[in-house]
């Protein structure tokens, strides 16, 4: 599949978003990097598994440099799993349920990585109940027939994962961010998920005139 015919097929399951600025930056990587997968004939579903295993590791190696290295790695195979579907023409509703629950399962393990590294259980815990309910929102809305993007909101999952990221790296410098982070990540995504609790809240009243 080309590169151009990638970015269609992408639009097209993703309600016709716009590919430009970043979003194409990053599909013309994940494009690039994920050619020779797909000659190997790598399933999506075995690149979700592994961004699942990658974030086991991670949590058991929570306490060495080398977490760094596993988040990232659980981040790419996060990141490709659907690149991968679409160059294939293995996209399918199995794809996309398998992609959704090793999404939570991450999540959930990243949200226990925060409590293990001394950020209050509370705090983590009103985050992730938040990015699971905004992820929920989005999926209940697709069952309800809107394919439109509704808003990307300023706590996505690279956002999510940027916040473990970064206190990750600042443990090397002797620095203890992992309290800070988890507010901020709770703070963000509380207001998010409220924000796109309205959007939807506008779509559906739209459609119901």
């Amino acid at each position: 599949m080309k590169k151009e015919e990638f970015f269609s097929h992408w639009s097209k399951n993703h309600g016709e978003a716009e590919v430009k600025g970043i979003v194409r930056a990053w599909l013309s990587i994940s494009y690039t990097i994920t050619r020779p997968l797909v000659a190997l004939r790598i399933s999506p579903n075995t690149l979700s598994l592994l961004s699942v295993l990658a974030a086991i590791a991670f949590l058991l190696n929570i306490n060495s440099y080398g977490a760094i290295f596993l988040l990232v790695l659980s981040l790419l195979f996060d990141g490709i799993d659907g690149t991968v579907a679409i160059s294939t023409g293995k996209s399918s509703k199995f794809g996309a349920v398998v992609d959704a629950v090793a999404d939570r399962i991450v999540e959930a393990i990243w949200a226990y990585a925060f409590y293990l590294l001394g950020a209050p259980w509370q705090v983590i815990v009103a985050a992730w109940v938040a990015a699971s309910t905004q992820e929920y929102m989005r999926a209940r809305a697709g069952g309800l027939g809107i394919s439109q993007v509704l808003m990307v909101t300023w706590a996505e999952r690279p956002i999510r994962a940027t916040l473990i990221f970064i206190p990750l790296v600042g443990r090397v410098l002797d620095l203890d961010l992992f309290e800070i982070a988890a507010w901020v990540w709770a703070v963000l995504q509380i207001s998010s998920s409220l924000a796109l609790f309205n959007s939807l809240r506008l779509q559906l009243q739209q459609s119901q005139r």
